[in-house]
């Protein structure tokens, strides 16, 4: 356990030199010109190198630290005031502890997509659970304000803090990649969502949202690339340490001469650095690869069975787990955009071919068109759909692992394309083992048309199987490009140097020979590998560490905002400015915590 000494006696020969101990001791550090002690904490010079007179400075003004005793910690917690994080202040005055209660009820109705109104029926809540429980502290919420107009203030203070952490790391970063997410706002206004992964000089790895731009006011390719530069510039970013580019594959992206990648990359190029790489296959993987293999329109059939069911079939105990689904994803009320892509989620299409049986029942209850479940064609699409859209699910949820490097990611996307490549030969062989759901549409079809030989054509299936190995292959032609470089970073011990790029050569063959650096690899994970890898022995494949970390390798954060947005569909869509609405999406898909203590400050020096 740490515990700072307490001296019996002074000693009268102290040493007039700073002390590697006293760091985690008194939160202090050697100053990197001039003597004496730099306080980590209030970054204050104490003058003196006599420990007497750094400990009395220590005591005096920060034994709130005092709390922290274990080693690991008070390493953690010199590890954090080293980075600038003084979100651990002294005791507050019930002023500031009021404003910073405040401020994390504004953070809270913020994540789960609360209108600014909310905050005073929150207040309300509050006061009468008080008044009831612990009538002698309702006073206590005097000083907390949760007004609609404070909560909109409360909420851009805070997007304005984590933006400030954000643009500090920002400018250590060795290498960074873009997102850009132009499908999430798909049920409201065209927005771009622009996510930034950037890879700092220890390897630490910063995914968060960079921006958000309204497409209605930045219609043109240049608007829109203009707009980006502009939020590369506030963060202190260069084009030349961009590395990566992951779209999705809309004509606004990726058009083959008017898209906006093509102008990112004509911006990007610079002799000292890779051609950027560019990938449009990671987000929204599922939904936007559904609407190539509904070949029947299948989901539109379906949506209008689910609008029948949750108006008219909504007390029946077999569709319960079906609307219970629904409600978890978006609430009682949806709208037909959301809905649609619901549906587009091999997840649910599973659930619905499992009821399918009660649903045409119950269409014939209420009167309505059964037609397709009489039609051969439109079952044998329906079940082919279901267990491809199920396949793809499976890779879209691999990809949603992060912190494991594109290399990791790419493995599994070429994975994926061998199953694919099964699935085709399988179904030239009219062999339905992989295709479940298919297989059990036909066993029925063919007991019900006994006398048809020729239940389904496998050429109209394989068109598909083929038209999504293409897409694919399309979408994420880049990787490709660079596979030597991935495996080099995935496997730098057992990757053949006569393979790798000239440049590399040398170090490579020094790098497998050094027994040391073996041993580190085989008990370390990637990232810390190649964070302790000398920079200077090796600089050109800690270069390539740099570039390759710093490659989006899921589209988890995408996803997060793409969920908020579904959850929270009405608070959303009501009148929000540019401002406000960024702020909502940083809040919802942020890893870092505001500074809480630089934030009360703003509110009591304002």
């Amino acid at each position: 356990m740490w515990m700072t000494p307490k001296r019996i006696r002074m000693e009268v020969d102290e040493a007039l030199v700073f002390r590697p101990e006293w760091t985690q001791r008194y939160l202090v550090v050697e100053p990197a010109e001039g003597d004496g002690a730099l306080c980590l904490v209030c970054r204050r010079l104490v003058a003196s190198t006599r420990e007497r007179d750094v400990r009395r400075h220590y005591e005096a003004e920060h034994e709130f630290y005092e709390r922290f005793v274990g080693d690991e910690e008070r390493a953690a917690l010199v590890e954090r005031l080293r980075q600038g994080d003084m979100s651990l202040a002294a005791v507050l005055t019930p002023e500031e502890r009021a404003t910073r209660a405040g401020l994390g009820l504004c953070r809270f109705l913020a994540l789960k997509g609360r209108g600014w109104g909310e905050g005073d029926f929150v207040h309300q809540c509050m006061e009468v659970l008080l008044r009831e429980v612990l009538p002698d502290h309702v006073g206590v919420l005097e000083g907390i304000d949760l007004s609609p107009e404070i909560t909109r203030q409360r909420i851009l203070s805070i997007d304005s803090n984590l933006r400030s952490q954000l643009f500090n790391r920002a400018r250590d970063f060795k290498a960074y990649s873009l997102a850009l997410d132009d499908q999430a706002f798909v049920a409201y206004e065209n927005y771009l969502l622009v996510f930034i992964r950037g890879v700092g000089r220890d390897l630490e790895v910063q995914e968060d949202l960079l921006t958000i731009i309204n497409l209605t006011h930045h219609f043109s390719v240049g608007a829109l690339m203009s707009a980006i530069l502009e939020a590369l510039q506030t963060a202190g970013l260069s084009l030349q340490r961009m590395v990566g580019l992951t779209t999705t594959h809309t004509l606004r992206m990726i058009g083959e001469n008017s898209g906006l990648v093509s102008y990112m990359r004509e911006k990007a190029v610079s002799p000292n650095c890779w051609n950027v790489i560019h990938y449009s296959g990671f987000l929204h993987l599922e939904l936007l690869s559904s609407y190539d293999v509904d070949i029947n329109q299948i989901i539109n059939t379906i949506s209008e069975w689910v609008v029948m069911i949750k108006t008219r079939g909504v007390r029946r105990p077999e569709f319960q787990p079906l609307l219970t689904e629904s409600e978890s994803e978006h609430g009682e009320r949806v709208n037909g955009r959301c809905l649609n892509n619901w549906l587009r989620r091999g997840k649910t299409l599973k659930l619905i071919f499992s009821l399918r049986k009660e649903i045409e029942a119950f269409l014939v209850s209420v009167g309505a068109t059964t037609v397709h479940f009489s039609d051969k064609q439109w079952l044998c699409d329906f079940g082919f759909l279901v267990d491809i859209m199920d396949y793809l699910r499976e890779i879209s949820e691999e990809l949603q692992i992060s912190k494991v490097f594109a290399a990791a990611a790419f493995e599994r996307i070429c994975t994926f394309e061998g199953k694919l490549s099964s699935l085709q030969r399988h179904m030239e062989e009219v062999n339905l083992t992989d295709f479940p759901a298919f297989s059990i549409i036909v066993d029925e079809l063919k007991q019900q048309f006994k006398e048809d030989q020729k239940i389904f054509d496998p050429d109209r299936y394989q068109t598909v199987i083929s038209r999504l190995q293409k897409d694919f292959e399309r979408h994420f032609k880049d990787l490709r490009f660079i596979k030597k470089d991935l495996e080099l970073f995935s496997n730098p011990f057992s990757f053949k140097p006569e393979y790798a790029p000239i440049s590399v050569r040398v170090e490579l063959t020094k790098l497998q020979a050094n027994t040391d650096l073996w041993n580190e690899y085989r008990v370390k994970d990637l990232g810390q590998f190649y964070a302790g890898l000398s920079g200077e022995a090796y600089p050109i494949i800690k270069g390539v560490a740099y570039k390759v970390a710093s490659l989006f390798d899921s589209n988890q954060i995408c996803d997060k905002a793409f969920a908020y947005l579904t959850r929270n569909q009405h608070t959303l869509s009501q009148p929000l400015t540019d401002e406000h609405l960024q702020a909502l999406f940083r809040v919802a898909t942020t890893e870092m915590d505001p500074r809480w203590d630089d934030l009360v400050r703003e509110r009591n020096d304002s």
